[in-house]
């Protein structure tokens, strides 16, 4: 059915109605728009305020002259029905008198949905209904009658024409299974069948299906009626996801296209139910006028942060978290608070998510509103890196992994981001700080925790942590020697083999070390040649180091 309007003051009636006027008041205009549609001939043309009148019973505040189309009004005003209808949530048992479904006058009339689907279209008024929990399409029984009345000749042409002899239904079947013996699905027979002897695909499909109920020993599609495992489900779900098409999926699991989407939608459901959308509530996300800011972009800093400049000689991940620049106080409560309120907005949609059959406009929503709340947890996190190194440095013991240490700490810091409570006015740092710590004190030697039980004060710790590192003033100035004499003897090399050299071993500090082969395919080499000019250019190297008098390791 065409759900767009063609009256656009029709349309603006129904914004109006549906936002400011009472429930009953709704009932009562859908009833008398209904009425008015067995009163208008499509031939003949109104003038707009004649339809505001009968459908309100109050005189628009500007009247005017317009005149709608006959036609055009009736189409609009069975939306005008359904959409009102559809924004009271009436119930099926609120109704005053019986309500068909569409399944309920396909076999009333012994025609096939789709033919309902056309009457709707052709004035056969429809409502909305809540049935079972969900919004469902229903007619009630006056209108029922109403329509058949009106169209006697094209709801017998309908019956006539649905109705199958029993031959017909014989050689239904019998080309139906020559097709499917193929390998063709449900859809594809239909398709096919209707073809060949001009029947509608929704006919074919009924009568394939009706036979195979009733005849499960001869049924054409027997694997129709076996029911697919979970691991089939998931099966499906996974190689959809790896691009498998529904339409190769149908034919691979001998399914309708329908019923592959239905699966995959089921799947899909099931992941969104297991999405961690644990949050930290807070009275302000239920107040709509607040969404709009909640949701906006990170606010500039009134005053910028000042960026600290990498130390020279670090490993490319630790000169990197220098780029990162960090929050300010404003910055991060509106972080946290976007982030837990994405996540309260996934949640309370999720609640209403049927798992059996699941709207897929709002999985789209709940997926596109976690997504959302990982990229702001993703920023907290990335501002906040340098403080696990900073606190991983205090913590680290002669024997320890740094980077372990520091993997360790990260862990923690996702941890904290998604349980800190934003709204006590803390400091994140402070929270988070807490956390690695704590995290630090069971991942440290058993030995180091032994000794550290024992100290008393605070200069104890001081001279234990000197008596037990190198001097870090020290190594820093080793490392700026270190990092001068590589700069020099590079020289030594041609252009080509000194950007081998330094990709191949990281001393570009904003990128990992490279592989031969991604080496040879970023200058456009082969593997093998990469391989060659690297060795003459270490060979060059150590030639330079030793005339520089420079400690080669072997």
């Amino acid at each position: 059915m065409n759900s767009d309007y063609r009256i656009a003051q029709l349309r603006e009636l129904r914004d109006q109605q549906i936002k400011f006027a009472p429930r009953g008041k709704r009932i009562e205009q859908a009833d008398r728009a209904e009425k008015l549609l067995t009163e208008l001939d499509p031939q003949r043309e109104y003038p707009f305020d004649f339809l505001f009148y009968r459908v309100t019973e109050l005189r628009p505040d500007s009247t005017g002259y317009r005149l709608i189309k006959g036609n055009d009004a009736l189409h609009d005003l069975r939306l005008f029905v359904e959409d009102i209808t559809d924004s009271m949530n009436l119930r099926v048992e609120e109704a005053s008198e019986p309500v068909h479904t569409v399944e309920d006058l396909s076999k009333m009339f012994n025609v096939s949905t789709k033919t309902i689907s056309r009457w709707r279209d052709q004035g056969l008024v429809s409502r909305r209904f809540l049935a079972d929990g969900r919004k469902r399409v229903g007619f009630l029984h006056s209108s029922v009658e109403r329509f058949v009345s009106q169209n006697k000749t094209r709801v017998k042409r309908g019956e006539r024409f649905s109705q199958l002899t029993d031959a017909e239904r014989d050689d239904i079947i019998d080309r139906a299974r020559r097709i499917a013996a193929t390998g063709a699905n449900l859809s594809e027979v239909a398709r096919t069948v209707g073809r060949e002897i001009n029947r509608s695909t929704e006919t074919i499909r009924y009568t394939i299906k009706k036979f195979d109920q009733q005849f499960p020993s001869m049924a054409v599609f027997p694997e129709q009626r076996e029911v697919l495992s979970e691991e089939d489900k998931r099966a499906i779900y996974q190689q959809h996801h790896r691009g498998v098409s529904t339409v190769i999926l149908a034919k691979r699991y001998r399914r309708t296209r329908g019923s592959i989407v239905r699966i995959l939608n089921e799947q899909r459901a099931a992941k969104i139910m297991e999405l961690p959308l644990d949050y930290i509530p807070n009275p302000v996300f239920d107040d709509a006028s607040m969404v709009d800011e909640m949701v906006a972009d990170l606010p500039v800093a009134s005053e910028s942060p000042r960026r600290v400049k990498a130390p020279s000689g670090l490993p490319a991940y630790l000169a990197s978290l220098y780029e990162v620049p960090l929050l300010t106080r404003e910055q991060e409560y509106h972080l946290f608070r976007k982030m837990n309120y994405l996540k309260h907005a996934a949640s309370k949609l999720r609640e209403t998510l049927d798992p059996k059959s699941p709207s897929v406009s709002d999985m789209e929503k709940i997926e596109s509103l976690y997504e959302r709340s990982v990229d702001v947890k993703n920023k907290i996190v990335q501002s906040n890196l340098r403080l696990v190194v900073s606190i991983a440095k205090r913590h680290l013991a002669p024997n320890d992994d740094f980077f372990g240490l520091i993997s360790d700490g990260n862990i923690s810091l996702i941890r904290a981001a998604e349980k800190f409570d934003y709204s006590r006015g803390n400091k994140f740092s402070t929270y988070a700080s807490w956390a690695i710590m704590k995290n630090f004190a069971r991942t440290i030697p058993d030995e180091f925790k032994h000794q550290d039980r024992f100290r008393t004060s605070s200069e104890e710790v001081f001279d234990f942590q000197q008596d037990q590192r190198a001097d870090n003033f020290a190594l820093e100035i080793d490392q700026a020697v270190r990092t001068d004499q590589i700069q020099k003897i590079l020289h030594t090399l041609d252009q080509r083999e000194q950007q081998i050299i330094v990709r191949r071993f990281g001393l570009d500090h904003r990128f990992e070390p490279l592989t031969l082969k991604e080496v040879g395919e970023a200058m456009g080499v082969t593997k093998e040649r990469v391989r060659q000019l690297e060795a003459r250019a270490l060979t060059k190297l150590r030639q330079a180091a030793n005339q520089a008098k420079i400690d080669v390791p072997e």
